[in-house]
């Protein structure tokens, strides 16, 4: 049921009221100016920068899940993480449509969990971009190596290419956000395109064989349909997310939106019809070409497959076109990193100087920081011995195991929004409902148990772990005392009586709490 006019009231913050252990500041003149967002994207800007997000998920990292499973432990893994994405997607899109403001998994959270569940909640979502981002970093440089050495005879060391992308995109990124939603439509179409030759070139290539996919030898008492037995499956799980993970960054574009109600559960739905349609074939035709014994260690898998069928130099060609897909990736997860930092920044869990948008509206300090973040994580990798294919597996399972934990947070929200929010405006509802949510969240948790239960993911979970520990403790002796109304904290701390930031302001709640009369003295 919805929460009471006189409860709101008892909850709203005044100053030097604590509300859940942390305390409100009112923003200084200018505060929310400085942080202001563009509105510049339609339907399939918000699509564009979802695929972008998430293709290159086809190009790199899920083929480590034939080395822990085999062919059909992936391919078993790989409908399992369907079901989760859909269900997840169709809740997600009812809570973005309902808080149409750019706080995304964090702001579901605090509305539902208060301000440590969307703290702890947002700080998982800036691990698994963070991270992500890293990834694709990592596996573009392998890339572009393997491009470089066949075409032009010379290869550069892998920090040197970090540099170039990280430089690159966050240029790019910063260059404002109708830049940013035309590059993600131009490169996710490139992206679909790319696959697509993949696809009729193997297809018609005549080297496709069903018993490469079952190349890995079983181990004794199983199957060449699970080599390694069921378990495997459960450890399969965080690569089959990497074809879709990133898509739920979706909720961060809404105050970018021109229509976030509408277009961001459309676009999600649509979104994710495509990269299973992209997965699939992916999924079915590369290891069919290369053996999936070869391709469960592979840095560059779908390189590898046009190597395959294709003389090297044509190949090396076309993967430099591949290359485009983890492009567009960085550029979709920098975008998502971006926002999720300014968000939680803004209003206060993060230092406020993050949150800083410039002349051309872009969180471009967040963009810097989460780059030097990305970087320093993949030299400590490299440097700790972290190998050409590990290295890799590590920073993914690091942003795998953050991407678990906030789907799990953002299910547990959506079903305590249900019940707690019943009577809060949704102009979208999820058509699975609080199951669809239970299912998602119980599928997440599964992964999350796989991540316990294998020793390779361990230092992925240390990793993360010391992260929480220093956040939580940073917040709770600095952040929880400088929060700010920011339009995540007033739908929380309204029960979604201040939804739109855009049709009621972005200091509506600061106006009521900082200047109500009985404060005045």
């Amino acid at each position: 049921m919805s929460t009471p006019a006189s409860e709101e009231s008892a909850r709203t913050p005044r100053p030097g009221r604590s509300v859940s252990g942390v305390s409100y500041r009112p923003a200084e003149a200018g505060y929310f100016d400085k942080r202001s967002l563009k509105r510049t994207a339609g339907f399939w800007g918000i699509w564009g920068i979802g695929i972008a997000a998430v293709i290159s998920g086809d190009f790199s990292g899920w083929n480590f899940g034939l080395d822990s499973a085999g062919f059909g432990g992936m391919l078993i893994a790989f409908v399992i993480v369907v079901v989760m994405y859909f269900t997840m997607l169709f809740s997600i899109g009812e809570m973005s449509a309902a808080m149409p403001h750019t706080g995304g998994a964090y702001s579901f959270a605090r509305a539902a969990m208060g301000p440590w569940g969307g703290f702890v909640t947002g700080l998982a979502e800036t691990i698994e971009y963070v991270a992500t981002t890293a990834v694709i970093v990592f596996f573009s440089a392998s890339y572009a190596n393997g491009i470089t050495e066949v075409l032009f005879n010379f290869v550069l060391p892998e920090w040197v290419w970090w540099i170039v992308l990280y430089a690159i995109f966050i240029l790019l990124n910063t260059a404002g956000a109708s830049v940013s939603f035309r590059f993600a439509i131009i490169v996710s179409f490139l992206s679909i395109g790319i696959l697509a030759i993949f696809a009729v070139i193997a297809v018609f290539s005549g080297q496709w064989s069903v018993a490469n996919l079952y190349d890995i030898p079983p181990d004794p008492g199983q199957s060449e349909f699970l080599p390694h037995g069921v378990l495997p499956i459960l450890f399969a799980l965080p690569f089959a997310m990497w074809f879709f993970l990133g898509i739920e960054e979706l909720p961060l574009a809404a105050e970018e939106a021109h229509d976030p109600s509408r277009d961001i559960p459309r676009a999600g739905v649509l979104g994710m019809v495509t990269l299973v349609a992209c997965g699939a074939v992916v999924l079915v035709l590369n290891p069919g070409l290369t053996g999936s014994a070869a391709l469960g260690t592979s840095g560059e898998p779908l390189l590898d497959g046009f190597r395959a069928v294709l003389p090297e130099g044509l190949a090396a060609v076309l993967s430099a076109f591949a290359l485009i897909g983890l492009l567009a990736s960085l550029q979709g997860i920098m975008f998502a990193y971006g926002r999720n930092m300014y968000s939680l920044s803004r209003a206060g869990y993060y230092p406020k100087v993050l949150s800083l948008t410039g002349a051309r509206q872009t969180p471009w300090v967040a963009l810097l920081v989460g780059a030097l973040i990305g970087f320093v994580a993949l030299l400590v990798v490299q440097f700790t011995g972290g190998a050409a294919g590990s290295g890799g597996a590590i920073v993914l399972n690091i942003a795998v195991w953050g991407a678990v934990l906030a789907y799990l947070l953002q299910m547990v929200s959506f079903v305590l929004l249900r019940r707690n929010l019943a009577d809060a405006p949704r102009p979208y509802r999820s058509p699975t409902g609080v199951w669809g949510a239970i299912v998602a969240g119980v599928i997440a948790a599964a992964i999350f148990l796989g991540f316990l239960l294998n020793d390779i993911f361990r230092p992925a979970i240390v990793a993360i772990a010391v992260v929480y520990v220093i956040g939580l403790g940073l917040f709770a002796l600095f952040g929880r005392t400088r929060l700010v109304l920011s339009p995540e904290e007033e739908y929380a701390l309204s029960g979604g009586a201040h939804r739109d930031p855009q049709a009621e302001g972005y200091d509506a709640m600061e106006k009521e709490v900082f200047r109500a009369p009985d404060d005045r003295d």
